[in-house]
């Protein structure tokens, strides 16, 4: 993953202003952040987590708190001439957000780009989270498997007609060479008649007879020779429908059978799907709902409880951490509590919080479970709603067919009486043709029955080089699509490479992102015998829904090294609590960048980095500073005082 991965710097103003009422534990403040890296500095319980939380309101984020006295809020962050701006209000237990925030959707930076101590991608790495399904969370893949399935219908399809033009191809040089016969065959015909007409007019020049009577037989043999002509072009057209008849039966009975393949009607079970859709999208809100509102009461009694720890409250205070702030007391064994302003031994305030912990820890897997099962409703309702689309084609071109069948049987039966009417007028044309005939006409009406008969012949012929150049030039119409065919193929089968392979590749490339990220940090921030951490990409069958799939699973390798040189696997749950929170911090940006999060938001946000010490912190935060344009830090001042690089300090919020 190359570094330095940025928006356009021209794009972006050098300071933005973030303004924020009723957020966390802040009444009303307006600050100014710098492009680069702004350092949030001051003791705990100082707001500074409360403005990460204003930012990411005012970005899109819905996991933010109110001030615990207030009803109403609001965040908004002017970036250049635009201002995007949430307003909040409390609901019962929820809040209730709405205005025009930067980000539509802010699950992927949620994820990878505001990293307070409860980021889901931070804390992934000390639970022992699935880290495959956290990375690929914002890759829809029941898109992918839905395009993957029409991509490979189309060049089904399209497979199927280069193969229907490659049968009708090889047709072209026999059509070519019939037609080649045939041109000879009417050049001989025509000769052969050409001399019968010659020796008619000799004949006709010995023969005294009245021109009257001549004419009247001419007459009646040419009318002959054209109800003969009818006569066999009705047959011809018998033989078509027929044919067509027949290739139309044979398509009914094989649309049929398709139809009997096919799944009856499930429109109920399609409505039930959509039904369980609509519950779990509303499950799935309501759980970030209350997961939100969870982190916001941890969050806050954690403060409470470090301001009384701290002893740096007093209970004339009166600033913008809070006014239920003013009910704590600093007193290390008890507690005023904020809510019944009874005191409470620390220790049950401390396992209070550790419950909610524990329930939103329990939110979160529940989210992710109703998340899944959503993606295989979905994915069925899709499938149900292509097999409903198939259903409804195949009766389409059915009845389709039963309409065709039906009209080119009525031809067929006119055709039929037709044939009929016109072998009666040939019987009675040949009855008045006898009639007329004598022995001083017997020569020339024998030529000219064999004139008639050559005439005949070369008429049928013609109209066979007729239709055979017909088919040749439908033939090459048609080829004229192959080119056009071939490169949409090309197009098609490349595009399902790339959808066949988008998600090997995303899973690949976070994988290569964590262990480079991961190697140089380790290198920079030299922890004592850790010699490396990476993860390692694996496949194994899993259950999805109800069907066994192959599934990638990404697990954490920890190598160590002892005093005398030797190394060793260890366990993530070895790991000191700095280490942990490197490696987490690590895992979030390396989704920062595969996700390429920077070009959607050009903010990442860092919290709750005491556990690991200052000079590390600063190296964190400088090699962070590569890849976000705006690095919004939260520090204490010891922290802040170890930075080496570059920055801008914010110490009243």
């Amino acid at each position: 993953m190359e570094s330095g991965a940025t928006v356009d710097d021209e794009v972006l103003p050098e300071t933005v202003t973030v303004r924020a009422e009723n957020i966390g534990g802040i009444d009303e403040t307006s600050v100014t952040l710098d492009r680069g890296i702004t350092a949030l500095t001051g003791r705990n319980a100082t707001n500074r987590t409360s403005l990460l939380q204003a930012i990411m309101a005012a970005l899109g984020s819905d996991q933010i708190s109110l001030k615990a006295d207030a009803d109403t809020g609001h965040a908004s962050i002017e970036i250049g001439d635009d201002v995007y701006e949430r307003s909040l209000e409390r609901s019962g237990t929820a809040i209730v957000t709405d205005g025009d925030p930067y980000l539509e959707d802010s699950e992927i930076a949620d994820l990878f780009a505001f990293l307070l101590e409860s980021n889901e991608a931070r804390r992934a790495v000390a639970r022992g989270d699935d880290l495959r399904e956290l990375i690929m969370r914002p890759v829809d893949t029941a898109v992918i498997r839905s395009k993957i399935d029409e991509r490979t219908e189309e060049k089904r399809r399209i497979d199927d007609r280069l193969s229907e033009l490659d049968d009708i191809s090889a047709k072209l040089p026999g059509l070519e060479e019939q037609r080649t016969r045939l041109d000879g065959e009417i050049e001989d015909l025509e000769s052969e008649l050409a001399a019968i007409e010659a020796e008619i007019d000799d004949v006709d020049a010995d023969v005294e007879t009245s021109r009257a009577e001549k004419q009247e037989l001419e007459s009646k043999l040419d009318e002959l020779q054209s109800v003969r002509s009818e006569r066999e072009r009705t047959r011809r057209r018998i033989d078509t429908e027929r044919e067509s008849i027949d290739a139309l039966e044979s398509e009914y009975e094989e649309l049929e059978s398709e139809l009997a393949e096919l799944p009856e009607d499930r429109a109920a079970e399609l409505q039930q799907l959509r039904s369980e859709i609509e519950m779990l999208e509303g499950r799935k809100e309501s759980l970030t709902a209350e997961i939100s509102q969870l982190q916001s009461t941890i969050q806050f009694n954690e403060d409470r409880l470090a301001d009384a720890q701290a002893g740096e409250l007093d209970a004339g205070r009166s600033d913008t951490d809070s006014d239920v702030t003013d009910q704590l007391l600093s007193e290390q064994d008890s507690v005023v509590c904020w809510t019944c302003g009874s005191e409470v031994a620390r220790e049950q305030i401390e396992t209070t919080v550790e419950q909610l912990q524990s329930s939103r820890k329990e939110k979160l897997e529940e989210r992710t479970d109703v998340s899944n099962r959503l993606r295989e409703r979905r994915q069925d309702a899709d499938e149900l709603e292509s097999k409903r689309s198939e259903v409804d084609e195949l009766e389409r071109r059915i009845e389709q067919v039963e309409g065709e069948i039906e009209d080119r049987t009525d031809r067929l039966e006119g055709y039929e009486e037709q044939l009929d009417e016109l072998a009666d007028a040939v019987e009675q044309l040949e009855s008045e043709v006898e009639a007329l005939e004598s022995e001083s006409y017997e020569e020339v009406l024998d030529k000219h029955r064999e004139a008639n008969s050559v005439e005949f012949e070369i008429e049928q012929k013609e109209q066979k080089r007729r239709e055979i150049t017909e088919e040749i030039e439908e033939i090459e119409s048609r080829l004229d699509e192959r080119d056009h065919l071939e490169t949409r193929r090309d197009e098609v089968a490349e595009a399902l490479t790339e959808l066949r392979t988008r998600i090997d590749r995303i899973e690949a490339d976070a994988v290569e992102a964590f262990n480079e990220h991961m190697e140089r940090l380790l290198e920079l921030l030299a922890y004592d015998n850790l010699d490396r951490i990476w993860i390692q990409r694996n496949e194994r069958e899993v259950r999805e829904g109800r069907r066994k799939v192959t599934k990638s699973t990404f697990d954490l390798k920890i190598v160590r090294t002892t005093e005398d040189g030797t190394a060793y696997e260890d366990d993530i749950n070895h790991l000191s609590e700095s280490e942990r929170e490197v490696t987490g911090l690590v895992f979030a940006l390396a989704g920062y960048l595969v996700h390429d999060v920077y070009e959607t938001v050009p903010f990442m946000l860092l919290d709750s980095l005491e556990a690991i010490d200052s000079d590390r912190i600063a190296d964190l935060v400088a090699y962070f500073r590569e890849y976000a344009p705006y690095l919004v830090v939260a520090l204490l001042f010891e922290d802040a005082d170890a930075l080496d690089i570059d920055h801008e300090r914010v110490t009243d919020i």
